[in-house]
Formats: structure tokens, sequence, C-alpha cells
């Protein structure tokens, strides 16, 4: 395995297997909504918006496909990929909430926390060290946005 050579944790392999799974539905999902929009486009001129959906699907599928497999095989770029993907998660979420005036409260409030926590346990220092992260720093950047936090020097 990349990383340190340890072996993978057990709540990494269920967020591998979980990114499988999500990915592949993800995957189908955006399929279908391309095929539907196909359909929509001929049958009613409507379906451009679910070809873009089906688009995006498609891509986020194949992304969490790619995070399982970074993952499953604890590939340095899957722990910042992964981080990164969630904490844009919640920020989507967060304004989501701000656009939509509340409405669908607790799924955003579900998707946060969910989100929240995975960050978290990516942070522990088991699983950086795990993953070959830096000890401490944000994702991509590493340790170079360190000075700008208030405390460190």
């Amino acid at each position: 395995m990349a990383g340190s050579g340890t072996a993978r944790p057990q709540g990494i392999t269920i967020l591998a297997i979980i990114s499988f799974v999500g990915g592949a539905f993800a995957v189908l999902g955006g399929l279908g909504a391309l095929g539907f929009g196909a359909y929509l486009s001929a049958a009613a001129g409507i379906g451009g918006l679910f070809q873009i959906l089906g688009i995006v699907a498609l891509l986020l599928g194949i992304a969490e496909v790619a995070i399982g497999y970074g993952f499953w095989t604890l590939k340095p770029w899957a722990w910042s990929l992964a981080l990164v993907v969630f904490v844009v998660g919640i920020i989507v979420e967060i304004l989501r909430f701000l656009s939509w005036g509340g409405y669908g409260f607790t799924n955003i409030l579900i998707s946060i926390a969910i989100s929240a926590i995975v960050v978290y346990y990516m942070n522990q220092a088991s699983i950086r060290q795990a993953f070959g992260a830096p000890a401490s720093g944000f994702p991509i950047v590493g340790n170079a946005l360190d000075k700008y936090i208030p405390g460190n020097k």
C-alpha cells in the first residue's frame, strides 16, 4: 500500500466501500439523466437541464469512485482530494440552505454533519500517517498556510 506502509485503517476501508457504491450509483444516475434528457430534448425540447445534471452527476460519480480507489490503496492524493471534496460539500450545503430559505433543513444538516465528521476523521494523526500526509496543514498546500493561522509561527 502507499502512504507509510501501514495497514489500511478500518474506517478508511468503510469509507472506500461507501465511495465505490455511492460513486457507482451516481454514475448510473448520471447516465440515466443523460438518456432522459436526450429523450426530453427530442420529445419536448426541455432536456438540456437533465443533460447538464447528468453530466455533473457522472463527473461526481467518477470522482467518488476515484476517491474509493485512493482510499482502498491508501494513495496520498486521495487524502487531499477527499478533504477538498468534503469541505466544498459543506460550503455548498451552507449556500443551499441560505439560498433555499431553510427548505430541506434536516437533509442539509445531515449532509453537513456527515461531511464534518469525515473531515475530522481524515485529520486524525493515524489517518494522516496512513496516507503519508503531513502531520498538520491543509490539503494540497501542506503547511504553507499554517503561518496565517493565529497562534502558529
